[in-house]
């Protein structure tokens, strides 16, 4: 046990572009999680397509409602697959809020968000750079891109004239989303969440993937590119949510200390962060930037130079990975002691909404 502690709190990487093993363990385990409920989720919604003909036919020739669900079972939805409809879960917690009560269309969304959230306030963006998929993919991109000849082993960094405007539209994305939503009356958030698209808005989100089209496909292979190229372009300057969590993040009580006598300023820190902050140059990182990844935490060559402070005592990488999963799975244990799980729309509306929901379009 003493061996298997002492390998997850080692590092892993060369010179200057270290990560700690436990957090490229956590983020490739709940990245196989995420791929293992998309497979699922892929299953229910192709079994339901199968099925659809003949449920609506013998739906049409009067036959009992619970004799046709019993007729025709799905099998379990897997509610965790919500994660991907993140402006769903915001839109739930505003209608929760007016409400009173969490809508029964995506609960797990609502509820997926709030971890998010709480995540950010108590481990900074832990979420970005520990849970994650699209992270951990855009950083397995640029590990890949850093063994390109071309990139001579490092990975891009833009001139500062171009990488502030850019950086900036995560932002401008967020305040749009942020005004379309706050501005809808109670009434209209209600509308919407019970309307036929987003109660089958996951079923939507898988067929963009699978069901992928040449303008998305490009699009999606840009920001594969870029991410070979820029480590972590896509969460620097396109996302919405982790300039959310940014915001959030940055009322954390927890922040990256530097203990400068202990430090030699041989800058590795600032050369890993792909947040590009000056970590050599400040006593404690406070920017809504950072990710809590602590990579420059494992970079740094002086044992005492670099921590995440803010508890009282310096948070190892172990103890934060410890935190990481316990605040996550407490949400989750919470959520479904709750009853705030799983959503409450029958099979058989799954069965009948499936076919139609190519037709369905963004209530506008």
């Amino acid at each position: 046990m003493q061996r298997i502690l002492a390998y997850f709190g080692g590092t892993l990487g060369r010179r200057g572009l270290k990560s700690y093993c436990v957090r490229i363990a956590v983020q490739a385990g709940f990245a196989a999680l995420v791929l293992g409920l998309g497979l699922q989720f892929a299953h229910f919604v192709r079994r339901a397509e199968e099925l659809a003909p003949a449920y609506l036919a013998d739906l049409e020739h009067g036959l009992d409602a619970a004799e046709l669900a019993l007729r025709y079972p799905l099998p379990l939805r897997p509610p965790g697959v919500e994660g991907f409809l993140p402006i769903s879960g915001l839109m739930g917690l505003l209608d929760w809020i007016y409400q009173g009560r969490l809508n029964a269309v995506h609960p797990a969304a609502t509820m997926l968000f709030v971890i998010a959230l709480a995540m950010a306030f108590f481990l900074r963006k832990a979420f970005c750079a520990w849970v994650c998929p699209v992270g951990f993919l855009s950083e397995s991109l640029a590990r890949l891109g850093r063994r390109l000849p071309c990139l001579e082993s490092r990975n891009l960094r833009l001139p500062r004239g171009v990488d502030i405007p850019l950086r900036s539209v995560k932002y401008l994305l967020l305040g749009f989303f942020l005004w379309a939503i706050v501005g809808m009356s109670a009434p209209a958030l209600s509308a919407f969440l019970a309307s036929d698209y987003n109660q089958v808005a996951d079923v939507k989100m898988l067929w963009f993937f699978t069901r992928l089209g040449l303008t998305p496909a490009i699009v999606l292979a840009v920001l594969a590119a870029a991410s070979l190229v820029v480590n972590g372009a896509w969460c620097r300057y396109l996302c919405p949510y982790g300039a959310l969590l940014g915001l959030f993040a940055w009322a954390s009580p927890l922040r990256i200390a530097r203990h400068a006598p202990s430090c030699t300023d041989c800058g590795l820190c600032d050369r890993v962060c792909m947040a590009r902050l000056p970590i050599s140059r400040s006593r404690r990182i406070l920017s809504p930037e950072c990710t809590g990844c602590l990579d420059c935490v494992a970079s740094c060559p002086q044992t005492n130079a670099l921590a995440l402070a803010g508890t009282g005592r310096w948070l190892g990488p172990l103890r934060f990975a410890a935190a990481v999963l316990v605040l996550f799975v407490a949400g989750y244990t919470a959520s479904r002691a709750a009853g705030l799980w799983f959503n409450r729309i029958p099979d058989t509306e799954y069965l009948r909404r499936v076919p139609e929901a190519a037709r369905y379009d963004h209530p506008r």
